[in-house]
């Protein structure tokens, strides 16, 4: 072997011991005593350190009293008491209490609110993070873990708990190591010498826990489930004085029960009592922002009603049960909109009617509608204006973009294994995030037959699955869907046949496309007709209104003419392709020209224009620009407000230079007759007025500027 120098020792120093200075030795052997009692206090400050008492937490009024949940409790204390495997695990949906649950029997044990055998036991609440915290070096975790069960084994009647137990399983692991948490509490577990309640949710269970069998089989589980709503109400009823004294104000018994009932309607990714806990602390705390002498001293339900529109992001009139004038006239608001689909308003108006009263199924979504016509009738105007008047947000997906078999699953998400699979679907993020919207899929014609399939349940059902197992409420979702099936049927020409047999056409094409399963879960399929003439012409006037808001900005006005009205409505009406080809038309005829003015012409700073009808040169009727106020220079940019301001003088100083001829007729003559001779010299007056400022009119297509 190799040589080695004389008195060189095999036995290596352990890392991080070194010699101990000589006068430190000496110190420590003067003083044994010391050195005694600082050995005995890092002992027994394990359960100290690494534990919080809740025996003493409960005693000094930092624990809420637990309330209800007799059933849980007393299966928790039975498990306590048996022999071996004396572990209870309590698993249930994040916010139904299982913290709560171990909290409120430390608060029983010292209020003596339990069996004997339990009277003078010890909760024990084991902190992870603080015992994983500053182990450096391996055996460290291991050694502070053991303490603790030593402590805690040798403690008359202690109980751990520890929250969040999955936790334990692979912490304080190294690489390639088995050695975890939980393979050094399995034999304590299973010999019954080591008590432990451990809490964790349904996913964490199935995702860590229960894939150890050993560790699953030394625990006895008891599911948590979300308490009812009447349960509910009596632990806010119990927790309300607590929350009255830190914000220093009064809830009422109203307060509570509609905190309860408008949670558990309109927040859907939490449970009871969590949610309904958060409302009446989250209202409290908006008192705070208030000055001290306008601050509410009792809160109500119109307090409640904003705080759970704020959280569940809804508006305040959905929430509200005093929302009836807008019911009352939505029918009137959308007709007043959309023109000529009264039967299309009248049925979606009634089922959000019956939606606000509460007679519908509660489990399905507000209304499923299928909108069947021909294009450009109003079908996706219906459901943009019904967002608006609503207050909610539209959310529109057009199917053509979901022709193909795999791109249905962009909206509930890739499956596991597939690139994109932690990115969650287009549909269920968006409904998650708007949960109170009209959901409108356009042309669904389009779409491949399997998206029919994911909606299946939630028109049934009002849920949607996506690719990680989260469930997304649609119950407060008014799915609208539009198709163009059977349009082409309804444009044959019907000879000898009633309107009644081209709906049939309509009818027979949306059988063969859908599936039953499918139809049967409509609420209705309603069926968009033509528009008439006398609807286009109304369909003309909305066209104007939104062009006069668009050139408001310009500073100009715009007035169509009668004649031009006419013209529109019997150029622009198709019945085949609806009210798009007006739009087009007012774009070419109006739009175009009006372009060229306010860029760089006559309305550059402003101005008034009427649309009229012309004949071009070649004698054809056509639309033409004329401007009342004469031809305006075009000045360097200046001051718009100026300019028309300056406009706004003449016609005041032309209505003050009449007010005089028309006032002496009216004192010599009889009222009427002086009135009207008078009026009639008014509206003459105006006659010899024109020439002094002579009209322009401009023609569509490109015709040079003339001067009528």
């Amino acid at each position: 072997g190799i040589a080695k120098r004389p008195g060189a020792s095999e036995a290596r120093p352990v890392r991080g011991v070194e010699e101990e200075p000589e006068q430190q030795r000496d110190s420590r052997a003067a003083d044994p005593v010391n050195d005694a009692d600082k050995d005995k206090k890092k002992k027994e400050s394990a359960l100290d350190a690494y534990c919080v008492n809740l025996n003493r937490k409960a005693r000094d009024g930092r624990i809420d009293p637990l309330i209800g949940r007799e059933a849980e409790v007393q299966r928790t204390i039975q498990i306590l008491c048996r022999r071996q495997k004396n572990n209870p695990l309590l698993v249930g949906d994040p916010g139904v209490g299982k913290t709560a649950i171990a909290e409120g029997l430390a608060l029983k044990i010292t209020r003596g609110q339990v069996p004997e055998v339990l009277e003078d036991a010890t909760v024990f609440s084991l902190d992870m993070g603080t015992l994983l915290a500053g182990t450096r070096y391996r055996g460290d975790f291991e050694e502070r873990l053991k303490q603790v069960m030593k402590e805690i084994e040798a403690h008359p009647k202690a109980i751990m708990f520890i929250d969040e137990i999955h936790t334990v399983i692979g912490a304080g692991a190294t690489s390639g190591g088995a050695m975890d948490a939980s393979n050094l509490l399995k034999p304590a577990l299973a010999s019954g010498s080591l008590r432990c309640i451990g809490s964790t949710t349904y996913k964490e269970y199935r995702q860590y826990f229960e894939k150890d069998r050993a560790l699953v089989r030394r625990f006895q589980k008891i599911d948590v489930s979300e308490p009812s709503i009447p349960d509910t109400i009596e632990i806010l009823k119990g927790l309300k004085p607590y929350f009255e004294e830190f914000h220093k104000l009064r809830y009422t018994n109203d307060a509570i029960k509609a905190a309860v009932e408008l949670s558990a309607r309109y927040i859907h990714d939490r449970k009871l009592p969590d949610k309904a806990i958060d409302v009446i602390d989250e209202t409290g705390a908006s008192q705070m922002l208030v000055a001290e002498n306008k601050r509410k001293k009792t809160i109500g339900v119109k307090e409640i009603e904003a705080a759970i529109a704020t959280m569940a992001r809804i508006p305040a009139k959905t929430v509200s049960k005093n929302d009836a004038e807008v019911l009352r006239n939505l029918e009137t608001t959308l007709k007043r909109t959309v023109y000529g689909q009264e039967k299309a308003i009248e049925a979606l108006s009634s089922s959000i009617k019956l939606a606000r009263a509460g007679l519908r199924d509660g489990e399905k979504p507000i209304g499923c509608y299928l909108f069947a016509g021909p294009t450009g009738v109003g079908k996706t105007e219906v459901a943009r204006q019904l967002a608006t008047s609503l207050g909610v947000e539209l959310i529109r997906f057009d199917m053509s973009e979901y022709m193909e078999r795999h791109t249905v699953s962009r909206l509930i998400g890739a499956p596991p294994g597939y690139v994109g699979f932690d990115q969650g679907g287009l549909l269920t993020d968006q409904i998650d995030q708007h949960p109170h919207s009209v959901l409108l899929l356009d042309e669904i014609e389009k779409a491949h037959p399997d998206l029919f399939n994911i909606l299946l349940q939630v028109m049934d059902h009002g849920k949607l699955t996506d690719n990680n197992g989260k469930q997304v409420d649609f119950r407060n979702v008014i799915l609208i869907m539009t198709t163009n099936a059977g349009a082409a049927d309804m444009a044959r020409n019907a000879y000898g046949f009633t309107r009644q047999k081209r709906e049939g056409d309509d009818t027979e094409a949306i059988n063969k496309l859908f599936a039953p399963e499918f139809r049967n879960r409509l609420d209705s399929v309603i069926s968009f007709g033509h528009l008439p003439k006398t609807v286009v012409a109304r369909v003309v006037d909305k066209f104007v209104l939104q062009l006069e808001a668009q050139l408001a900005d310009r500073n100009v006005t715009i007035e169509l003419s009668d004649e031009a009205r006419e013209w529109l409505v019997e150029n622009g009406y198709d019945e085949a392709m609806g009210a798009r080809p007006m739009a087009r038309l007012i774009q070419s005829t109006i739009k175009t020209p009006l372009a060229d003015e306010v860029l760089f012409g006559r309305l550059k700073n402003g101005g008034a224009v009427k649309v009229v009808v012309v004949q071009s040169e070649t004698g054809i009727k056509v639309l033409g620009l004329e401007f009342p106020d004469g031809p305006v220079k075009p000045k360097p940019e200046k001051d718009v407000a100026a300019a028309a301001e300056k406009r706004e003088r003449k016609p005041r100083a032309k209505a003050a230079a009449a007010k005089p001829a028309a006032a002496a007729p009216r004192r010599s003559g009889p009222a009427g007759k002086a009135g009207k001779g008078d009026g009639g010299k008014g509206d003459g007056g105006k006659g010899p007025e024109a020439p002094k400022s002579p009209r322009s009119v401009r023609t569509v297509p490109k015709v040079p500027l003339t001067k009528a």
